[in-house]
């Protein structure tokens, strides 16, 4: 049995919000969108990345808006992506930073405070 990644959910309460950051600041590709149901999915290589609206007042909710989330997003170039996304005022936690397994990570945060990572190839030795 084989298995596909197919998306992760983020959640957020200020859906709009978080979808033109998403889309507008990271410049994240639309692949499906509702605002009647709070969910838009992002088109990344090899999967989704989920946008998903919950409200505030739901006690299912709590702990689930501004928390770690545990996605690395690859990208060719950290330290250019890193230096254009700060221009754009992304929120970094710490600059990149080269790991000892090899690549390079930094983590940021969306306007809800969840905090994802950026991955990238390490420096040449």
């Amino acid at each position: 049995m084989q298995y596909q990644l197919q998306l992760v959910r983020v959640f957020v309460h200020d859906w709009e919000r978080a979808l033109a950051f998403y889309t507008e600041t990271l410049g994240m590709p639309v692949a499906f969108e509702s605002a009647d149901m709070g969910w838009a999915q992002l088109g990344l290589d090899g999967a989704h990345l989920a946008i998903e609206r919950l409200d505030p007042e739901d006690p299912e909710a709590e702990g689930l808006v501004g928390r770690f989330v545990g996605v690395s997003i690859a990208v060719e170039d950290l330290p250019a992506r890193h230096e254009a996304l700060v221009d754009r005022g992304v929120h970094f936690l710490e600059p990149p930073a080269q790991q000892p397994w090899g690549a390079m990570m930094a983590h940021f945060e969306d306007p809800e405070r969840n905090v994802l990572t950026l991955i990238g190839p390490g420096a040449s030795t």
